[in-house]
């Protein structure tokens, strides 16, 4: 699977595969992976709004 499928997958932007196989933990750990992301993408905004001003 591709990086970028992949992060559209967290970011809810494309379906889920429907061949993944079904187990709580992958579930925790994708929404840990989505959850760091998230921040990643929170503190690029806000160093880009730090070096704009």
């Amino acid at each position: 699977m591709g990086v970028w499928k992949q992060i559209s997958e967290y970011l809810y932007l494309s379906k889920k595969d429907p061949n993944r196989p079904k187990d709580k933990w992958i579930g925790y750990m994708h929404g840990i992976n989505r959850i760091s992301i998230f921040v990643f993408l929170l503190c690029l905004v806000i160093l880009a709004i730090k070096l704009l001003r």
